[in-house]
């Protein structure tokens, strides 16, 4: 039995890039032939995109996880390596992307449309690309960057024209099924309709859609009931239409209170769409009253009972028996001439050439403060110091030395010593800390040594050992003034 699946949880991972290479062109007769490493290729990134033969989440629910494909490591010759492919994963039409936070990141409508639910790493660089003036062979290359991974909401709202609204068991299933060629299930029992159905309706040359969906009681705006999974799917129709049952038992239960408590549903929830399509809230929408099961005499007594209140309302009211067929022709009619109506006033945009205007990012920008759990420490922040950290082999000291002369030219230096940091104090970068050494001269032409090493390191090193030797002696001097062995 298939499933309609309407809201799922997506774990997905985008591919990594591949790290580039550190190679020195070797040939007979050609000692000094060259870097020559090629650079990583970027990884594969997760897209989504509408697909007009999907109509549910059901996939997603049973494989919610989705990884891209890694980029390739360069290889000497200057080879780069090859990129890793995207991965491509069809949702149905009307799909919201919501973030972690809840924020609506996409809202997919349309076949074809496309939304980068996570970018693919960046290829490391090559040690031929880090080639410079300072350092004519490098003996380094910067790593490949980690591909994004989050966790999304799918969120499936239906896409029709008109949205049929009532209680359960109010007739809205056996009205799809007879104006359309949709077979719902039905049955004469509260909540038959557990997902949306929708159904495609021709009258005269206006062909429309109509959804529907589980029946609403009072509360389902707070979550009672089906609560939310049915209002949800109402946020698209241009057209509500109320299904009134005029033959029900239930006591305290009239066509009027019956639309008075559905009107207060729609009134009170708040769609994540309000200003899309030309729409604002569900309590806006055309309104259209169809009084069901005419084909009960004491139920056509009522409806002609109750007409007039709802015409004073300024709606248009309907009798009609979806088991007879009664009345359906004119209902039929004036739903289309609505929808056709809608179409006329929100005409969809004119295609056009599409004008690619990229927006500015400063990547440079970057910001350091104060570490309120670790006092003296520092923190980074910023998209290129990150980058850079991040794509840095710390086991290489030329790399370490490189980063350092990125982290200075771009003024990370300068704004820890304007904030009061000492020599040896923390910093943090990204998901690395270290302490910080300001007599290291960074930023500055140096002399090269061995591939990949590093002077200025060893300088480090050497005056670290220095220090301890120091600290070491006069610890000893002080405990032998307090022993009185000197």
């Amino acid at each position: 039995m298939s499933r309609f699946v309407d809201r799922v949880v997506l774990h997905i991972s985008a591919g990594s890039g591949g790290h580039g290479c550190s190679s020195v062109h070797r040939e007979k007769f050609k000692p000094l032939g060259g870097p020559d490493g090629g650079n990583g290729g970027r990884g594969g990134s997760v897209i989504l995109r509408v697909d007009d033969g999907v109509h549910t989440l059901l996939d997603f629910h049973f494989r919610p996880h989705a990884r891209g494909t890694n980029g390739r490591p360069g290889a000497g010759s200057n080879r780069d390596g090859a990129r890793g492919e995207d991965l491509i994963l069809p949702v149905p039409d009307g799909t919201m992307v919501i973030g972690k936070d809840g924020e609506v990141l996409a809202d997919l409508v349309g076949v074809g449309t496309e939304f980068v639910a996570a970018q693919g790493g960046r290829g490391g660089l090559g040690n031929a690309a880090l080639a410079s003036r300072a350092r004519k062979a490098p003996g380094f290359a910067l790593l490949g960057e980690e591909g994004v991974e989050q966790d999304l909401t799918l969120e499936l709202k239906s896409v029709a024209d008109v949205g049929l609204v009532g209680f359960p068991s109010a007739g809205k299933s056996s009205l799809v099924s007879v104006l359309s060629a949709a077979k719902p299930k039905i049955g004469d029992y509260p909540f038959t309709t557990l997902v949306p159905n929708l159904g495609v309706v021709s009258s005269g040359e206006t062909t429309f859609t109509i959804a529907d969906v589980p029946g609403l009681i009072p509360g389902a705006s707070e979550g009672k009931g089906l609560g939310l999974d049915f209002l949800r799917h109402l946020e698209r129709c241009a057209v509500m239409a109320h299904v009134v049952d005029c033959a029900t038992l239930e006591p305290g239960r009239d066509p009027i209170s019956d639309v008075d408590a559905l009107e207060a549903e729609l009134a009170a929830y708040k769609p994540l769409l309000s200003g899309d399509w030309g729409l604002s809230d569900l309590a806006t929408r055309p309104r259209v009253v169809i009084l069901n099961k005419a084909d009960v005499p004491e139920a056509a007594e009522l409806a002609e009972f109750v007409t007039e209140e709802f015409e004073s309302r300024g709606w248009p009211v309907f009798t009609i028996s979806a088991v007879s067929r009664a009345g359906l022709k004119p209902l039929t009619y004036a739903l289309a001439a609505m929808v056709e109506q809608y179409r006329i006033d929100n005409p969809p945009p004119e295609p056009s050439r599409p004008v690619i205007r990229p927006i500015p990012r400063d990547e440079s920008a970057f910001s350091v403060e104060k570490d309120a759990d670790e006092p003296g420490s520092f923190i980074v922040r910023g998209i290129r110091p990150e980058r850079w950290v991040r794509q840095t082999q710390f086991s290489n000291d030329e790399a370490v030395g490189y980063l350092a002369d990125r982290l200075a030219r771009l003024g990370v230096e300068d704004e820890l010593h304007k904030l009061g940091a000492k020599p040896g104090c923390g910093v943090t970068i990204s998901d690395m800390s270290f302490e910080w050494e300001p007599q290291t001269p960074a930023g500055v032409d140096i002399t090269m040594t061995g591939r990949g090493t590093d002077a200025r390191m060893d300088q480090v090193e050497r005056t670290t050992a220095d220090e301890r030797k120091h600290s070491s002696r006069v610890r000893r001097g002080l405990e032998g003034l307090e022993t009185g062995d000197l």
